[in-house]
């Protein structure tokens, strides 16, 4: 470090412009001295040798005052991309505007983007360690429950008809799960990376929201919640994906059918936003809710308010991350109200929009 400091203390740049102008001058002088003044030849040299030893001092003075901190800034600057370390820089920049100032302007610049792009990439980075581990896990609990059934069907439990079936059908599910896994995994994988692009289109809310919940009432029944539909005006139509906007219901939906109690409720209705253009799209349930601190992270991947259940229930932890993507692919902001054991609320806005001409009135 005591080497680095003397390097940086000779300003080596200064010091070579320092003898060029001082030689250079120094000539000049020399021809003035001896030639024009006639002056004896030992005092011209002295004289010279006094002159060009006093102008590069001076010379160097002038540039260590002026240049030599700019370049210091440089440096520390050009150390800091190659150590990927970044700090505050104090702008020694002298106000003329000259060719060195731009160049630490510029410099500062591409320091600060550097510095934003690595942080970027790191956030990258530890977002694809964390899904890796993720998926690393969440693949790995069915998977060994498949094995473990197999197994114990090939060494023996195959001709045991009272078991053989019920381990074949427990594998099955385990299947089923990982295909619901690897489904929702390419989803919420093109949603990150932004390659599920929304085609919204006009259309009726009426009958989207009567299409999803008229699809899950078989579901909700097994599982003895009612499913109740408030008032929604025929004509409305709004904006939007609509097979995005079909999953969202379908994924809200489900949850509130999943996370309930028996004899529980889950509310679909519609009301009009702040805005005269806008409606607000809300499913309410009278579930086991969640705490308030879960709320900012019920959207994460994989994050399970309770992990034992979901997985008892089929849940991948990926439904209201897709949820949460879609509805901002769209523009707009997923919205959770809850308390534990009284139930959850999701609501997110559309954009009304004119009837869509290709759907007939009911």
């Amino acid at each position: 470090m005591s080497r680095d400091k003397k390097k940086i203390r000779l300003y080596k740049l200064g010091l070579r412009k320092a003898l060029y102008v001082s030689l250079v001058l120094g000539g000049v002088f020399w021809a003035l001295v001896f030639l024009v003044l006639k002056a004896e030849t030992p005092d011209a040299i002295v004289s010279t040798l006094l002159f060009v030893f006093a102008t590069a001092i001076t010379v160097y003075l002038i540039e260590y005052k002026t240049d030599y901190q700019r370049i210091q800034v440089l440096e520390r600057l050009s150390k800091n991309i190659s150590k990927k370390r970044f700090e505050d820089i104090e702008d020694h920049r002298s106000g003329s505007n000259d060719e060195l100032d731009y160049v630490i302007k510029k410099a500062i610049q591409s320091n600060r983007t550097v510095e934003r792009e690595i942080q970027r990439l790191n956030k990258i980075e530890n977002y694809r360690k964390e899904f890796i581990g993720d998926i690393s896990h969440e693949l790995k609990t069915p998977i060994f429950a498949i094995q473990g059934f197999v197994e114990t069907l090939l060494n023996g439990a195959l001709e045991d008809e009272s078991v053989n079936r019920k381990f074949l059908q427990k594998a099955m599910r385990n299947v089923n799960r990982l295909i619901f896994l690897t489904k929702d995994l390419m989803e919420i994988s093109k949603l990150e990376t932004g390659e599920f692009k929304s085609e919204p289109e006009n259309m009726y809310l009426y009958d989207i929201v009567h299409e999803v919940v008229e699809s899950l009432q078989y579901k909700a029944q097994q599982e003895q919640i009612h499913l109740h539909v408030g008032q929604i005006d025929r004509n409305l139509s709004v904006k939007a994906d609509k097979n995005q906007l079909r999953q969202v219901l379908i994924n809200l939906v489900e949850n509130g059918i999943k996370y309930n109690s028996p004899n529980g409720n889950v509310n679909v209705f519609v009301t009009p936003a702040k805005s005269q253009s806008r409606v607000v799209v809300t499913i309410e349930d009278t579930g086991i809710g969640i705490d308030e601190a879960d709320i900012p992270r019920v959207t994460e991947r994989f994050f399970r308010v309770e992990k034992s259940r979901s997985r008892e229930r089929g849940g991948t932890g990926l439904g209201l991350s897709i949820v949460k993507h879609i509805i901002e692919a769209h523009g707009e902001t997923l919205r959770i109200k809850s308390e534990p054991n009284k139930g959850s609320k999701f609501s997110f806005s559309l954009t009304k929009s004119e009837q869509p001409e290709t759907v007939e009135q009911k």
